[in-house]
């Protein structure tokens, strides 16, 4: 989601990243159909943030990051997650996974005690759960087996699951996902699926999952209130609905 992992960025893409794709993406009202909902990702690398501007360009939701690993804040997240709010773009946070450090139960304390937690106010998303190649040494699945893998990530979205009440919502690549889960199909039935795919359709989505939630379509694109480059994404529906799933009534 950030600049720091071209790897990730090669895999969202697909086997070409096409420049000349992603500006008609950004340019045009995109390659979703109507019924869906303009957002936008975003860390530090992002910099200071008009959201006015931002929600006046017509963006309407927001992942921001928030935490990473058991010891790290994004030093932005306070304020994005605040001035977001306060500007009516509809926000959540994420956590940015490292099964090879810590626990995932571990992890998700440290997302629900550092902003990841939620309440019922219309403009509140549950938290996203990053899951992608490993950018750090350790390998492309963390070193950990498909089974391993399957087991952190189930003791991540119990534990913010008991922490919150919700289930979080789990953003990869479908190649990830089905190489480092061994194709698992299990939290699908619950957990909102936020596929990255720099493309004009989100294309094959991870084993057993029916439907995206959520679609990160580029990593370059641009709008007002922020400089330089911006992931842009989708939600799978209008504004009514994106609100129900904050608040908990879809």
């Amino acid at each position: 989601m950030v600049r720091r992992l071209s790897v990730r960025r090669l895999l969202a893409a697909g086997l070409t990243v096409v420049a000349t794709a992603a500006a008609a993406l950004v340019a045009t009202a995109g390659p979703a159909a109507a019924a869906t909902t303009p957002g936008i990702d975003v860390s530090h690398y992002q910099g200071t943030i008009n959201w006015t501007s931002v929600r006046n360009a017509g963006i309407q939701f927001a992942f921001i990051k928030a935490t990473e690993g058991t010891s790290y804040k994004d030093p932005a997240f306070n304020s994005n997650y605040t001035n977001a709010y306060y500007a009516g773009v509809i926000r959540g946070a994420y956590h940015f996974a490292r099964p090879n450090i810590s626990g995932g139960a571990a992890q998700a304390d440290y997302l629900a005690s550092n902003g990841g937690a939620w309440s019922a106010d219309s403009r509140t998303l549950p938290a996203a759960l990053d899951l992608e190649a490993n950018p750090y040494s350790g390998g492309y699945c963390y070193g950990l087996t498909t089974s391993g893998m399957r087991t952190w990530i189930s003791d991540f979205l119990n534990r913010y699951k008991a922490r919150t009440t919700r289930y979080a919502v789990i953003y990869t690549t479908t190649s990830w996902w089905n190489q480092c889960t061994g194709s698992w199909t299990g939290p699908w039935a619950n957990h909102p699926l936020w596929i990255a795919r720099w493309s004009t359709s989100p294309g094959t989505l991870p084993a057993g999952a029916p439907v995206w939630s959520f679609w990160q379509y580029t990593a370059s694109g641009s709008v007002s209130g922020i400089s330089g480059s911006v992931d842009r994404d989708y939600w799978n529906g209008d504004r009514t609905r994106l609100i129900a799933l904050a608040n908990n009534t879809a």
